[in-house]
Protein backbone atom coordinates (compact mmCIF):
# COMPACT_ATOMS: atom_id res chain seq x y z
CA UNK A 1 0.00 0.00 0.00
CA UNK A 2 1.28 2.88 -1.25
CA UNK A 3 1.83 6.47 0.74
CA UNK A 4 4.84 8.41 2.85
CA UNK A 5 5.84 6.72 6.01
CA UNK A 6 3.84 7.94 8.62
CA UNK A 7 2.53 7.09 12.72
CA UNK A 8 1.14 4.20 12.95
CA UNK A 9 -2.64 5.26 12.71
CA UNK A 10 -3.87 1.84 13.62
CA UNK A 11 -3.63 0.64 16.87
CA UNK A 12 -1.74 -2.32 17.71
CA UNK A 13 -4.25 -5.84 17.80
CA UNK A 14 -4.12 -7.04 21.44
CA UNK A 15 -2.71 -10.39 22.41
CA UNK A 16 -4.55 -13.65 21.34
CA UNK A 17 -5.95 -14.81 24.57
CA UNK A 18 -5.93 -18.93 25.29
CA UNK A 19 -8.96 -18.87 22.95
CA UNK A 20 -7.82 -16.55 20.24
CA UNK A 21 -4.91 -19.21 19.42
CA UNK A 22 -7.09 -21.83 18.18
CA UNK A 23 -5.02 -23.33 14.88
CA UNK A 24 -1.62 -21.80 16.25
CA UNK A 25 1.04 -24.81 17.56
CA UNK A 26 0.02 -25.78 21.01
CA UNK A 27 2.64 -28.30 21.24
CA UNK A 28 5.35 -25.73 23.15
CA UNK A 29 7.51 -27.04 25.14
CA UNK A 30 8.35 -15.05 2.72
CA UNK A 31 11.66 -12.20 -6.11
CA UNK A 32 11.37 -9.62 -4.24
CA UNK A 33 10.85 -12.03 -1.14
CA UNK A 34 14.09 -12.01 -1.53
CA UNK A 35 14.48 -8.85 -0.10
CA UNK A 36 15.08 -7.02 3.56
CA UNK A 37 11.58 -8.50 4.39
CA UNK A 38 10.54 -4.67 5.38
CA UNK A 39 8.73 -2.31 2.30
CA UNK A 40 7.47 1.48 2.93
CA UNK A 41 4.59 2.05 5.53
CA UNK A 42 1.46 2.01 2.61
CA UNK A 43 -2.00 3.18 3.61
CA UNK A 44 -4.52 2.20 0.85
CA UNK A 45 -6.85 3.40 -0.46
CA UNK A 46 -4.86 6.74 0.06
CA UNK A 47 -3.61 8.00 -3.19
CA UNK A 48 0.43 7.91 -3.90
CA UNK A 49 2.09 11.64 -4.35
CA UNK A 50 5.22 10.26 -6.09
CA UNK A 51 6.74 13.47 -6.05
CA UNK A 52 7.62 13.43 -2.38
CA UNK A 53 9.42 9.47 -2.54
CA UNK A 54 12.08 10.94 -5.14
CA UNK A 55 15.86 10.90 -4.00
CA UNK A 56 17.86 13.84 -5.14
CA UNK A 57 20.33 11.70 -7.14
CA UNK A 58 17.81 10.67 -9.50
CA UNK A 59 17.79 13.37 -11.63
CA UNK A 60 18.68 11.52 -14.48
CA UNK A 61 15.13 9.69 -14.88
CA UNK A 62 11.72 10.62 -15.23
CA UNK A 63 8.79 10.52 -12.14
CA UNK A 64 7.77 7.19 -13.02
CA UNK A 65 11.64 5.99 -13.24
CA UNK A 66 12.21 7.68 -9.61
CA UNK A 67 9.39 6.10 -8.33
CA UNK A 68 10.08 2.45 -9.51
CA UNK A 69 13.90 2.96 -8.04
CA UNK A 70 12.70 4.11 -4.74
CA UNK A 71 10.67 0.85 -4.55
CA UNK A 72 13.68 -1.26 -5.20
CA UNK A 73 15.52 0.97 -3.14
CA UNK A 74 13.53 0.69 -0.29
CA UNK A 75 13.42 -3.05 -0.25
CA UNK A 76 16.66 -4.48 -1.21
CA UNK A 77 18.74 -3.89 2.33
CA UNK A 78 17.93 -7.10 3.59
CA UNK A 79 18.71 -9.17 0.20
CA UNK A 80 21.96 -7.10 -0.68
CA UNK A 81 23.27 -7.88 2.95
CA UNK A 82 22.59 -11.51 2.03
CA UNK A 83 24.51 -11.91 -0.92
CA UNK A 84 27.51 -9.44 0.41
CA UNK A 85 27.89 -12.55 2.99
CA UNK A 86 26.16 -14.93 2.04
CA UNK A 87 26.47 -18.84 3.73
CA UNK A 88 28.54 -21.55 2.47
CA UNK A 89 29.50 -24.60 4.21
CA UNK A 90 33.03 -24.72 2.80
CA UNK A 91 33.85 -21.04 1.64
CA UNK A 92 32.11 -18.78 4.02
CA UNK A 93 30.46 -20.76 7.34
CA UNK A 94 30.21 -17.69 9.22
CA UNK A 95 27.69 -16.32 6.35
CA UNK A 96 24.00 -15.18 6.37
CA UNK A 97 21.60 -17.72 6.30
CA UNK A 98 18.36 -17.32 3.88
CA UNK A 99 15.16 -18.36 5.85
CA UNK A 100 13.26 -15.77 4.05
CA UNK A 101 13.31 -16.23 0.48
CA UNK A 102 10.46 -18.96 -0.44
CA UNK A 103 12.14 -21.55 -2.46
CA UNK A 104 12.18 -24.82 -2.64
CA UNK A 105 16.12 -26.27 -2.39
CA UNK A 106 15.07 -28.93 -1.31
CA UNK A 107 14.87 -31.31 -4.81
CA UNK A 108 17.75 -30.05 -7.21
CA UNK A 109 19.38 -33.61 -7.47
CA UNK A 110 15.60 -35.31 -8.74
CA UNK A 111 15.72 -31.99 -11.26
CA UNK A 112 18.83 -31.50 -12.49
CA UNK A 113 18.64 -35.47 -13.43
CA UNK A 114 15.55 -35.09 -15.24
CA UNK A 115 16.44 -31.60 -17.30
CA UNK A 116 19.30 -33.14 -18.08
CA UNK A 117 18.13 -35.76 -20.02
CA UNK A 118 18.42 -36.03 -23.67
CA UNK A 119 14.46 -35.22 -24.34
CA UNK A 120 14.99 -32.13 -22.94
CA UNK A 121 16.93 -30.87 -25.63
CA UNK A 122 15.29 -30.03 -29.07
CA UNK A 123 16.84 -27.20 -31.36
CA UNK A 124 14.76 -26.80 -34.76
CA UNK A 125 14.05 -23.43 -36.67
CA UNK A 126 10.55 -22.81 -35.19
CA UNK A 127 12.06 -22.71 -31.47
CA UNK A 128 14.30 -20.32 -32.24
CA UNK A 129 11.91 -17.80 -34.34
CA UNK A 130 9.16 -15.49 -33.35
CA UNK A 131 6.48 -17.42 -31.65
CA UNK A 132 2.84 -17.15 -31.06
CA UNK A 133 2.60 -14.75 -28.07
CA UNK A 134 0.48 -16.64 -26.22
CA UNK A 135 2.74 -19.30 -26.12
CA UNK A 136 3.44 -22.71 -28.85
CA UNK A 137 0.37 -24.24 -29.03
CA UNK A 138 2.44 -27.62 -28.42
CA UNK A 139 3.12 -26.00 -24.68
CA UNK A 140 -0.50 -25.03 -24.19
CA UNK A 141 -1.81 -27.94 -24.85
CA UNK A 142 0.59 -29.13 -22.08
CA UNK A 143 -0.82 -27.10 -19.61
CA UNK A 144 -4.22 -27.42 -20.39
CA UNK A 145 -4.04 -30.95 -19.66
CA UNK A 146 -1.55 -30.50 -17.00
CA UNK A 147 -4.26 -28.34 -15.11
CA UNK A 148 -6.94 -30.26 -16.28
CA UNK A 149 -5.42 -33.25 -14.30
CA UNK A 150 -3.98 -31.89 -11.09
CA UNK A 151 -6.16 -29.28 -10.85
CA UNK A 152 -8.87 -31.83 -10.89
CA UNK A 153 -11.07 -30.07 -13.45
CA UNK A 154 -14.33 -30.95 -13.90
CA UNK A 155 -14.34 -31.41 -17.82
CA UNK A 156 -10.91 -30.91 -19.69
CA UNK A 157 -9.69 -27.22 -19.89
CA UNK A 158 -9.01 -25.81 -23.67
CA UNK A 159 -5.95 -24.69 -25.03
CA UNK A 160 -6.85 -21.54 -26.48
CA UNK A 161 -7.48 -19.85 -22.68
CA UNK A 162 -3.91 -20.59 -21.58
CA UNK A 163 -1.40 -18.09 -22.02
CA UNK A 164 2.22 -18.45 -20.96
CA UNK A 165 4.72 -16.16 -20.03
CA UNK A 166 7.56 -15.28 -17.68
CA UNK A 167 6.49 -16.15 -14.21
CA UNK A 168 3.30 -15.06 -12.05
CA UNK A 169 4.96 -11.45 -11.37
CA UNK A 170 4.55 -10.76 -15.15
CA UNK A 171 1.30 -12.27 -14.87
CA UNK A 172 -0.06 -10.27 -12.05
CA UNK A 173 0.99 -6.85 -13.64
CA UNK A 174 -0.54 -7.94 -17.40
CA UNK A 175 -3.99 -8.61 -15.68
CA UNK A 176 -3.53 -5.65 -13.74
CA UNK A 177 -2.80 -3.73 -16.87
CA UNK A 178 -5.55 -4.93 -18.88
CA UNK A 179 -8.22 -5.09 -16.07
CA UNK A 180 -7.86 -1.76 -14.68
CA UNK A 181 -7.92 2.35 -15.38
CA UNK A 182 -5.13 3.49 -13.93
CA UNK A 183 -5.65 4.51 -9.65
CA UNK A 184 -8.22 1.62 -9.81
CA UNK A 185 -8.01 -1.08 -7.30
CA UNK A 186 -7.85 -4.87 -6.25
CA UNK A 187 -9.04 -5.93 -2.66
CA UNK A 188 -6.31 -8.30 -0.97
CA UNK A 189 -6.26 -10.21 2.37
CA UNK A 190 -3.57 -9.00 4.43
CA UNK A 191 -0.82 -10.57 5.65
CA UNK A 192 -0.06 -11.08 1.25
CA UNK A 193 2.87 -11.60 -0.55
CA UNK A 194 4.02 -8.12 -0.03
CA UNK A 195 5.81 -8.13 -4.35
CA UNK A 196 2.02 -8.09 -5.26
CA UNK A 197 2.33 -4.40 -4.43
CA UNK A 198 4.63 -3.41 -7.43
CA UNK A 199 3.57 -6.33 -9.43
CA UNK A 200 0.01 -4.49 -10.50
CA UNK A 201 1.44 -0.80 -9.46
CA UNK A 202 4.85 -0.23 -11.52
CA UNK A 203 3.35 -1.09 -14.95
CA UNK A 204 -0.56 -0.18 -14.52
CA UNK A 205 -0.38 2.16 -11.97
CA UNK A 206 -2.98 -0.04 -9.73
CA UNK A 207 -3.62 0.22 -6.23
CA UNK A 208 -3.88 -2.36 -3.38
CA UNK A 209 -7.21 -2.23 -0.70
CA UNK A 210 -6.38 -4.30 2.34
CA UNK A 211 -9.03 -6.50 3.69
CA UNK A 212 -6.94 -7.14 6.93
CA UNK A 213 -7.27 -10.18 9.10
CA UNK A 214 -6.98 -10.92 12.57
CA UNK A 215 -5.01 -13.61 14.74
CA UNK A 216 -7.68 -13.49 17.18
CA UNK A 217 -10.52 -16.00 16.76
CA UNK A 218 -14.13 -14.79 17.23
CA UNK A 219 -15.81 -18.38 17.40
CA UNK A 220 -15.45 -22.30 17.62
CA UNK A 221 -15.52 -22.95 14.15
CA UNK A 222 -13.12 -19.98 13.12
CA UNK A 223 -9.35 -19.94 12.78
CA UNK A 224 -6.64 -17.24 13.21
CA UNK A 225 -6.45 -15.06 10.11
CA UNK A 226 -9.87 -16.31 8.59
CA UNK A 227 -10.90 -14.64 5.10
CA UNK A 228 -14.59 -14.01 5.43
CA UNK A 229 -17.02 -12.17 3.29
CA UNK A 230 -18.23 -9.90 6.05
CA UNK A 231 -14.94 -8.89 5.84
CA UNK A 232 -14.67 -8.32 1.88
CA UNK A 233 -17.72 -6.27 2.37
CA UNK A 234 -16.41 -3.90 4.58
CA UNK A 235 -13.16 -3.21 2.79
CA UNK A 236 -14.71 -2.85 -0.13
CA UNK A 237 -17.30 -0.44 1.44
CA UNK A 238 -14.38 1.87 2.88
CA UNK A 239 -12.79 1.74 -0.56
CA UNK A 240 -16.24 3.33 -1.90
CA UNK A 241 -16.86 5.72 0.21
CA UNK A 242 -13.64 7.37 -0.20
CA UNK A 243 -14.15 7.38 -3.78
CA UNK A 244 -11.45 4.25 -5.03
CA UNK A 245 -12.63 2.36 -7.38
CA UNK A 246 -12.34 -1.63 -6.98
CA UNK A 247 -12.15 -3.69 -9.86
CA UNK A 248 -10.75 -7.11 -8.37
CA UNK A 249 -9.70 -9.45 -5.84
CA UNK A 250 -6.91 -11.20 -5.43
CA UNK A 251 -7.17 -14.74 -3.88
CA UNK A 252 -3.81 -16.86 -2.90
CA UNK A 253 -4.72 -19.97 -2.33
CA UNK A 254 -2.33 -21.91 -0.62
CA UNK A 255 -1.72 -18.78 1.02
CA UNK A 256 1.66 -16.91 1.14
CA UNK A 257 2.73 -16.47 3.88
CA UNK A 258 0.16 -18.16 6.06
CA UNK A 259 -0.16 -21.79 4.33
CA UNK A 260 -3.50 -21.74 4.77
CA UNK A 261 -5.70 -23.00 2.56
CA UNK A 262 -9.64 -22.17 1.08
CA UNK A 263 -12.20 -24.66 0.86
CA UNK A 264 -14.62 -25.37 -1.44
CA UNK A 265 -17.35 -23.74 0.07
CA UNK A 266 -15.45 -20.91 1.17
CA UNK A 267 -13.95 -20.58 -2.66
CA UNK A 268 -17.44 -20.34 -3.44
CA UNK A 269 -18.23 -17.63 -1.34
CA UNK A 270 -15.98 -15.49 -2.17
CA UNK A 271 -16.30 -15.69 -5.92
CA UNK A 272 -20.25 -15.12 -5.69
CA UNK A 273 -19.49 -11.92 -3.46
CA UNK A 274 -16.99 -10.93 -6.57
CA UNK A 275 -19.91 -11.91 -8.51
CA UNK A 276 -22.39 -9.64 -6.71
CA UNK A 277 -20.03 -6.41 -7.14
CA UNK A 278 -18.96 -7.06 -10.77
CA UNK A 279 -15.23 -8.01 -9.60
CA UNK A 280 -13.00 -9.40 -11.55
CA UNK A 281 -10.94 -12.75 -9.17
CA UNK A 282 -7.34 -13.54 -9.99
CA UNK A 283 -6.32 -16.61 -8.21
CA UNK A 284 -2.84 -17.89 -7.81
CA UNK A 285 -2.58 -20.87 -7.25
CA UNK A 286 1.43 -21.24 -7.43
CA UNK A 287 1.96 -23.68 -4.75
CA UNK A 288 -0.86 -26.26 -5.56
CA UNK A 289 1.88 -28.63 -5.89
CA UNK A 290 3.42 -27.90 -2.54
CA UNK A 291 0.77 -29.44 -0.18
CA UNK A 292 2.45 -32.02 1.86
CA UNK A 293 -0.32 -33.11 4.31
CA UNK A 294 -2.78 -35.26 2.68
CA UNK A 295 -5.11 -33.79 5.04
CA UNK A 296 -4.87 -30.00 4.45
CA UNK A 297 -7.36 -31.44 1.36
CA UNK A 298 -6.78 -28.80 -1.13
CA UNK A 299 -8.70 -27.58 -3.86
CA UNK A 300 -8.56 -25.84 -6.59
CA UNK A 301 -10.59 -23.03 -8.07
CA UNK A 302 -10.72 -25.01 -11.26
CA UNK A 303 -12.05 -28.12 -9.52
CA UNK A 304 -15.51 -26.16 -8.94
CA UNK A 305 -18.25 -27.27 -10.93
CA UNK A 306 -19.55 -24.13 -12.13
CA UNK A 307 -17.67 -20.73 -11.73
CA UNK A 308 -20.03 -18.22 -10.15
CA UNK A 309 -18.55 -15.82 -12.79
CA UNK A 310 -16.31 -17.52 -15.56
CA UNK A 311 -15.33 -14.79 -17.44
CA UNK A 312 -14.29 -12.66 -14.40
CA UNK A 313 -12.32 -15.63 -12.98
CA UNK A 314 -8.33 -15.96 -14.14
CA UNK A 315 -6.00 -18.19 -12.72
CA UNK A 316 -2.08 -18.41 -12.09
CA UNK A 317 0.28 -20.81 -11.98
CA UNK A 318 4.02 -21.42 -12.12
CA UNK A 319 6.44 -23.83 -11.62
CA UNK A 320 8.89 -21.62 -9.88
CA UNK A 321 7.65 -23.16 -6.50
CA UNK A 322 5.91 -26.63 -7.04
CA UNK A 323 9.07 -27.65 -9.14
CA UNK A 324 11.87 -25.46 -7.22
CA UNK A 325 12.60 -23.80 -10.70
CA UNK A 326 12.35 -19.84 -9.24
CA UNK A 327 15.42 -19.35 -11.75
CA UNK A 328 13.79 -20.58 -14.78
CA UNK A 329 10.40 -17.88 -15.24
CA UNK A 330 7.48 -19.98 -16.60
CA UNK A 331 4.27 -19.28 -15.61
CA UNK A 332 0.74 -19.80 -16.78
CA UNK A 333 -2.54 -17.87 -16.91
CA UNK A 334 -5.65 -19.51 -17.20
CA UNK A 335 -9.05 -17.64 -18.57
CA UNK A 336 -12.18 -18.38 -20.48
CA UNK A 337 -12.68 -14.97 -21.64
CA UNK A 338 -11.23 -14.34 -24.54
CA UNK A 339 -10.46 -10.88 -24.57
CA UNK A 340 -8.61 -10.72 -21.06
CA UNK A 341 -6.22 -13.68 -22.85
CA UNK A 342 -5.81 -11.91 -25.94
CA UNK A 343 -4.61 -8.36 -24.34
CA UNK A 344 -2.52 -10.39 -21.90
CA UNK A 345 -0.86 -12.22 -24.87
CA UNK A 346 -0.12 -9.25 -26.30
CA UNK A 347 1.77 -8.17 -23.13
CA UNK A 348 3.69 -11.28 -23.78
CA UNK A 349 6.05 -9.79 -26.29
CA UNK A 350 8.13 -7.93 -23.52
CA UNK A 351 7.50 -11.44 -21.16
CA UNK A 352 7.71 -14.45 -23.43
CA UNK A 353 9.95 -17.44 -22.85
CA UNK A 354 12.16 -18.94 -25.34
CA UNK A 355 11.45 -21.50 -27.79
CA UNK A 356 14.05 -24.07 -26.23
CA UNK A 357 12.06 -23.24 -22.40
CA UNK A 358 8.76 -23.89 -23.95
CA UNK A 359 9.87 -27.12 -25.34
CA UNK A 360 11.70 -28.14 -22.04
CA UNK A 361 8.10 -27.08 -20.03
CA UNK A 362 6.30 -28.95 -22.39
CA UNK A 363 8.12 -31.96 -21.81
CA UNK A 364 8.79 -32.15 -18.38
CA UNK A 365 4.63 -30.92 -17.82
CA UNK A 366 3.78 -34.64 -20.03
CA UNK A 367 5.93 -36.85 -17.89
CA UNK A 368 3.40 -37.83 -15.98
CA UNK A 369 5.15 -40.56 -14.57
CA UNK A 370 8.07 -39.16 -13.60
CA UNK A 371 5.58 -36.35 -11.92
CA UNK A 372 3.64 -38.81 -9.60
CA UNK A 373 5.71 -41.54 -9.17
CA UNK A 374 9.30 -39.63 -8.42
CA UNK A 375 8.95 -35.92 -7.74
CA UNK A 376 6.35 -35.29 -6.06
CA UNK A 377 6.25 -37.85 -3.76
CA UNK A 378 10.24 -37.23 -2.94
CA UNK A 379 9.03 -33.30 -2.93
CA UNK A 380 6.83 -33.77 0.23
CA UNK A 381 8.57 -36.14 1.78
CA UNK A 382 11.43 -33.87 1.68
CA UNK A 383 8.73 -30.82 2.90
CA UNK A 384 7.59 -32.44 5.58
CA UNK A 385 10.51 -33.38 7.11
CA UNK A 386 11.96 -30.21 6.83
CA UNK A 387 8.72 -28.82 8.35
CA UNK A 388 8.94 -31.21 11.36
CA UNK A 389 11.92 -30.03 12.26
CA UNK A 390 11.70 -26.23 12.13
CA UNK A 391 8.14 -27.15 14.03
CA UNK A 392 9.54 -28.78 16.95
CA UNK A 393 12.71 -26.53 17.42
CA UNK A 394 9.93 -23.68 17.41
CA UNK A 395 7.75 -25.69 20.36
CA UNK A 396 10.61 -26.25 22.12
CA UNK A 397 11.29 -22.63 22.12
CA UNK A 398 7.35 -22.20 23.70
CA UNK A 399 6.68 -20.02 20.18
CA UNK A 400 3.16 -19.81 18.81
CA UNK A 401 2.94 -20.54 15.00
CA UNK A 402 0.15 -21.32 12.18
CA UNK A 403 0.45 -24.58 10.72
CA UNK A 404 -1.07 -25.78 7.94
CA UNK A 405 0.78 -28.26 5.74
CA UNK A 406 0.88 -26.47 2.62
CA UNK A 407 3.74 -24.06 1.50
CA UNK A 408 7.83 -23.61 2.67
CA UNK A 409 7.15 -21.57 5.28
CA UNK A 410 5.42 -21.01 8.96
CA UNK A 411 4.14 -18.08 9.88
CA UNK A 412 5.43 -17.40 13.34
CA UNK A 413 4.02 -15.45 16.12
CA UNK A 414 7.04 -13.47 17.77
CA UNK A 415 5.37 -10.85 19.80
CA UNK A 416 6.42 -11.58 22.67
CA UNK A 417 9.79 -10.81 22.15
CA UNK A 418 8.80 -7.47 21.09
CA UNK A 419 9.33 -4.78 24.15
CA UNK A 420 6.49 -3.03 22.52
CA UNK A 421 3.56 -4.18 20.34
CA UNK A 422 4.62 -1.53 17.37
CA UNK A 423 6.29 -1.55 13.60
CA UNK A 424 9.69 -0.36 14.86
CA UNK A 425 10.12 -3.13 17.49
CA UNK A 426 9.49 -5.68 14.72
CA UNK A 427 11.97 -4.36 12.10
CA UNK A 428 14.90 -3.90 15.17
CA UNK A 429 14.31 -7.71 15.95
CA UNK A 430 14.22 -8.73 12.38
CA UNK A 431 17.71 -6.52 12.05
CA UNK A 432 18.63 -8.65 15.20
CA UNK A 433 18.41 -11.49 13.52
CA UNK A 434 20.34 -10.51 10.43
CA UNK A 435 23.29 -9.50 12.97
CA UNK A 436 23.05 -12.67 14.11
CA UNK A 437 23.50 -13.97 10.74
CA UNK A 438 19.90 -15.42 9.59
CA UNK A 439 17.51 -13.78 6.79
CA UNK A 440 13.77 -13.82 8.22
CA UNK A 441 11.04 -11.75 6.81
CA UNK A 442 8.91 -10.14 9.50
CA UNK A 443 5.02 -9.24 9.36
CA UNK A 444 5.51 -5.71 8.09
CA UNK A 445 6.23 -6.82 4.65
CA UNK A 446 3.16 -8.80 4.46
CA UNK A 447 1.03 -5.72 5.22
CA UNK A 448 0.18 -7.71 8.61
CA UNK A 449 -1.03 -5.59 11.22
CA UNK A 450 -0.30 -7.11 13.95
CA UNK A 451 3.41 -6.35 15.10
CA UNK A 452 5.45 -9.20 15.64
CA UNK A 453 4.51 -11.74 13.45
CA UNK A 454 7.13 -13.53 10.66
CA UNK A 455 7.52 -15.76 8.15
CA UNK A 456 10.31 -18.60 8.15
CA UNK A 457 11.11 -20.71 5.24
CA UNK A 458 11.69 -23.82 6.36
CA UNK A 459 12.19 -25.68 2.39
CA UNK A 460 16.29 -26.12 2.64
CA UNK A 461 18.62 -28.79 3.53
CA UNK A 462 19.26 -30.26 6.94
CA UNK A 463 22.60 -28.74 7.34
CA UNK A 464 21.25 -25.35 6.65
CA UNK A 465 17.88 -25.42 8.41
CA UNK A 466 19.90 -26.85 11.72
CA UNK A 467 22.49 -23.66 11.62
CA UNK A 468 19.93 -21.45 11.08
CA UNK A 469 17.72 -22.54 13.57
CA UNK A 470 20.30 -22.08 16.26
CA UNK A 471 20.77 -18.52 15.24
CA UNK A 472 17.48 -17.89 15.51
CA UNK A 473 17.45 -19.62 19.07
CA UNK A 474 20.40 -17.17 20.08
CA UNK A 475 18.65 -14.58 19.25
CA UNK A 476 15.44 -15.16 21.22
CA UNK A 477 16.81 -16.70 24.03
CA UNK A 478 19.38 -13.23 24.53
CA UNK A 479 16.24 -11.39 24.54
CA UNK A 480 14.16 -13.49 26.70
CA UNK A 481 17.75 -13.25 29.19
CA UNK A 482 17.52 -9.60 29.49
CA UNK A 483 14.29 -8.58 28.86
CA UNK A 484 12.34 -7.65 31.92
CA UNK A 485 9.24 -10.17 32.83
CA UNK A 486 6.80 -9.32 30.31
CA UNK A 487 3.06 -8.61 30.54
CA UNK A 488 0.90 -11.52 31.25
CA UNK A 489 -0.81 -11.72 27.94
CA UNK A 490 2.36 -12.17 25.96
CA UNK A 491 3.63 -14.95 28.07
CA UNK A 492 0.26 -16.73 27.33
CA UNK A 493 0.74 -19.95 25.82
CA UNK A 494 -1.39 -22.05 23.85
CA UNK A 495 -3.90 -24.58 26.04
CA UNK A 496 -3.82 -28.18 25.41
CA UNK A 497 -7.22 -28.20 23.23
CA UNK A 498 -5.54 -25.77 21.09
CA UNK A 499 -4.30 -27.94 17.76
CA UNK A 500 -2.41 -28.07 14.65
CA UNK A 501 -3.59 -28.51 11.47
Amino acid sequence: MFTLPQEESRAPAPCPSPASTQDLDSNYGDGLERERSRKPDWKLPELCDSTTMLSPDSSYLSSRGRVIKWFWDSAEEGYRTYHMDEYDEDKNPSGIINLGTSENKLCFDLLSRRLSQSDMLRVEPSLLQYPDWRGHPFLREEVARFLSFYCKSPAPLKPENVVVLNGCASLFSALATVLCEVGEAFLIPAPYYGAITQHVYLYGNVRLVCVYLDSEVTGLDTRPFQLTVEKLETALQRANSEGVKVKGLILINPHNPLGDIYSPGELRDYLEFAKRHELHVMVDEVYMLSVFEKSAAYRSVLSLEGLPDPQRTHVMWATSKDFGMSGLRFGTLYTENRDVATAVASLCRYHGLSGLVQYQMAQLLRDRDWINQVYLPENHARLKAAHSYVAGELRALGIPFLSRGAGFFIWVDLRKFLPEATFKEETLLWRRFLDNKVLLSCGKTFECKEPGWFRLVFSDKAHRLCLGMRRVRQVLEGISQVAEEPPSCQTEEPRSRHRET
